[in-house]
């Protein structure tokens, strides 16, 4: 394989629209994506994603827009002169040909001789840790081996962008998180400039180094996990990505009320939107004493619901108010234990993180 800086390439998508009939599945959308960067599009069905990706890949062509790979406008160019390599839901695999078969078809078209094919099949298998299944056919392999041929098959040409539409999303949820570790560490050695479909936030807070949130043809945030989960820019992120509970909030001169009771917040608010909401993660909420709360806000209840999900458990809790909130508590920990269906319980939120958000982009 090349090295990662001979194969990265800048990609640039310059205000582009797609329509079908009256929907806008694009919708005069841009986005800058840095040489070897692996970026993630990431929203619910229907959100426009896909199509990005398809445009990105030249089998969809927009209304309006260009597409820059490097210097070069492939706008226009069809999908066989855009030199990507492309990884696909159902994962698009020769079923008549060998595990061998599927990865030297692209290299045939290439034109490469018999021992250029040869050797760049066993490095590439070498790659994916699949070394000796070149001979299986494709229905001897479980759904993750094929996964691995798939992404094989379109690195194997040294592609100088890979694209992938929710590769991962046929396999069962343990094999589906250790194929995301094997992606992001395949990036990490090949260095491809890589866009990533996803409707799964965990998958993409796990494999990004940017994830564009996307959402009826727009993109709502581009940002890194961390300040994606950490900073929403409005109410549909914070619900999107990560779980989620919103308490409304007052904004009188600057300051936050919850209640009637003001509130310490990480940062100032930075939306003058009339309805603001506290996002409350239940990760972030301990049990304390009421006397117990003078560095942190705080919240009183009564607990409705203990749910055991085995490395967690999850209490539901009923606010003085009715607002419902929950709060996670992991398995083993040395926090006071959670009490039972029916108890009072006091909540703190430390202002650190304490968030306030929108509820919509403005």
């Amino acid at each position: 394989m090349k090295s990662a800086a001979s194969i990265a390439l800048p990609i640039s998508i310059r205000d582009v629209t797609k329509t079908y009939g009256r929907t806008k599945a694009l919708d005069n959308v841009s986005l800058e994506i840095a040489s070897g960067e692996f970026i993630t599009l990431l929203g619910p069905s229907g959100s426009g994603k896909t199509t990005l990706l398809m445009v990105l890949a030249g089998f969809i062509r927009p209304d309006c827009g260009e597409i820059w790979f490097g210097d070069r406008d492939i706008s226009l160019a069809p999908p066989h002169k855009r030199d990507v390599g492309m990884v696909f839901q159902n994962y698009a695999l020769f079923p008549h040909m060998t595990v061998a078969g599927n990865l030297a078809y692209p290299l045939k078209l290439r034109r490469l001789s018999r021992a250029e094919i040869e050797e760049r099949v066993r490095r590439t298998l070498d790659l994916v840790q699949l070394s000796g299944f070149g001979d299986r056919q494709v229905h001897q392999l479980s759904g993750g081996q094929r996964q691995r041929v798939a992404l094989a098959r379109a690195i194997i040409f040294e592609p100088r962008i890979l694209l992938m539409d929710e590769p991962l999303s046929a396999l069962d949820k343990k094999l589906r998180e250790q194929m995301q570790i094997e992606v992001r560490h395949l990036h990490q050695r090949l260095g491809m400039t890589t866009v990533y479909v996803t409707h799964d936030q965990r998958e993409a807070l796990t494999l990004s180094d940017r994830i564009a949130v996307i959402h009826q043809g727009r993109f709502r945030q581009i940002d890194r996990p961390q300040d994606l989960y950490e900073r929403p820019v409005d109410r549909f992120i914070a619900e999107f990505v990560g779980e989620s509970h919103f308490l409304p909030i007052e904004i009188r001169n600057g300051a936050a009320y919850l209640g009637g009771r003001p509130i310490r917040l990480a940062e100032p608010p930075r939306h003058p939107a009339s309805a603001q909401y506290l996002l409350v993660r239940p990760e972030k909420l301990k049990v304390v004493d009421a006397a117990d709360g003078a560095d942190l806000n705080v919240f009183a209840g009564q607990v409705k619901e203990c749910v055991y999900q085995g490395e967690s458990s999850l209490l539901y809790v009923s606010l003085a108010d009715g607002q419902p909130i929950a709060i996670r508590q992991p398995a083993g920990s040395t926090q006071r234990p959670l009490p039972p269906p029916g108890a009072p319980i006091t909540l703190g939120l430390a202002p650190a993180d304490s968030i306030v958000v929108p509820a919509n982009e403005t």
